[in-house]
């Protein structure tokens, strides 16, 4: 990250020390509606049509990269596909540089350094901590009529800093805190997903869903916590529809797919997720892209809720919010179609001297809205604290 310039324009995908960040812009899409996956997938493969590239590495993330980050919604939302000038990539102990368009001295030389934020404010978002109770009580109520199984509710919170906020200073906090999340920078959304949506090579597609949540509690361990979430019927019944709806959606493309039968539990130091890797192997004849895959699964019920179609509509009654490009798919894709898209989740909208934060969970019938708001609030804790450097 230290090669990153100081501007609007950082482009960045980061796990366990490995990723590809970017700088300098060749070519953008803002693509919307409801066809906004197909139009993305169409404009990166005309973009590649017309490029010459000279790729001697040949792996994943080097050629030609669209970094992507596209809205939650159909509408409203803005969704983004970047080309970046310049990438810098590392993975598995082998490093590269990609340049899109004739070669310039000087492109990497040493970044700007980082700047500090200065003094935090936080004031309501669109929907206030008051809003998102009432939110997800009337949710409950609805539930318990059984009008549906369960809905992705969320709220956001505004950051005023005392200076224009340096979205390297984030992400460098982020990395740091979170190295096993996936830390992504692209068009101001700056996070650390713990949720791999999808992951493509070739036919091979992994992704890992969470859904189920816990947080740390006085007076328990987190080997305490780890068993009580296991435990815990609720969580356990909202990850089943997170998965189901994952592997339900994504089978139709596989000639295999694998999910384990119970959960793991992913410990970050905010929270504690249920956690399954799903795998699966595409059919080897008109392998869809990653941005294919993505249109078939998004919104999983991880994101959205069960039945997602009807879920999504609640969403946009009960929050009264724009989520953005919050919640939706983020990451990056090559030129083969190959890539990785998390879910945009853990993440700040940055604009100038101000971040819009993001935070919610999954609601079920036997939900409690006072324990839902402590969720989301430890849920904003990571973009909080590599605001504050905490």
């Amino acid at each position: 990250m230290r090669l990153l310039p100081a501007s609007a324009g950082a482009l960045a995908w980061l796990t366990q020390g490995d990723g590809i960040v970017g700088w300098g812009e060749v070519c953008r899409f803002e693509p919307s509606g409801p066809q906004r996956f197909a139009l993305a997938d169409r404009w990166w493969s005309d973009q590649c049509a017309r490029m010459r590239v000279d790729d001697p590495v040949d792996v994943p993330g080097t050629g030609p990269v669209a970094f992507i980050s596209l809205a939650f919604a159909d509408e409203p939302g803005r969704s983004v596909c970047v080309v970046p000038r310049y990438i810098v990539g590392r993975r598995d102990g082998v490093s590269w540089v990609t340049e899109v368009g004739e070669p310039s001295p000087g492109s990497l030389t040493e970044a700007t350094p980082v700047s500090r934020p200065g003094q935090i404010s936080y004031s309501a978002g669109e929907l206030s901590v008051t809003g998102y109770r009432a939110a997800v009580a009337t949710a409950v109520e609805r539930m318990r009529a059984g009008e549906l199984d369960k809905v992705v509710l969320a709220h956001d919170l505004v950051a005023s800093a005392d200076h224009p906020l340096d979205q390297r200073y984030l992400l460098r906090n982020l990395a740091d805190r979170y190295p096993s999340c996936w830390v992504f920078a692209v068009d101001g959304l700056v996070g650390a997903t713990p949720e791999l949506l999808l992951r493509r090579k070739g036919t091979r597609v992994t992704s890992r869903v969470l859904a189920g949540t816990t947080w740390p509690q006085r007076g328990e361990s987190a080997d305490e916590l780890a068993t009580g979430l296991l435990a815990s019927a609720k969580n356990q019944g909202e990850h089943r529809y997170a998965v189901r709806s994952f592997t339900d959606s994504l089978r139709p493309l596989c000639d295999s797919l694998h999910a384990p039968e119970s959960p793991s539990v992913l410990r970050l130091p905010n929270v504690l997720h249920l956690c399954s890797d799903v795998v699966g192997e595409l059919r080897d004849t008109d392998v869809p892209s990653l941005i294919e895959l993505a249109a078939a699964v998004h919104p999983t019920a991880a994101v959205g809720g069960t039945p997602t179609r009807h879920a999504v509509r609640v969403i946009e009654e009960l929050e009264g919010m724009d989520r953005g490009r919050y919640a939706g798919p983020v990451g990056w894709i090559d030129g083969n179609g190959d890539g990785e898209l998390g879910i945009a989740l853990r993440c700040a909208e940055i604009r100038d001297n101000t971040a819009r934060l993001f935070a919610g969970g999954g609601i079920v019938a036997d939900s409690d809205p006072d324990v839902e708001v402590r969720e989301a609030a430890s849920k904003l804790i990571p973009v909080r604290d590599a605001l504050e450097d905490n």
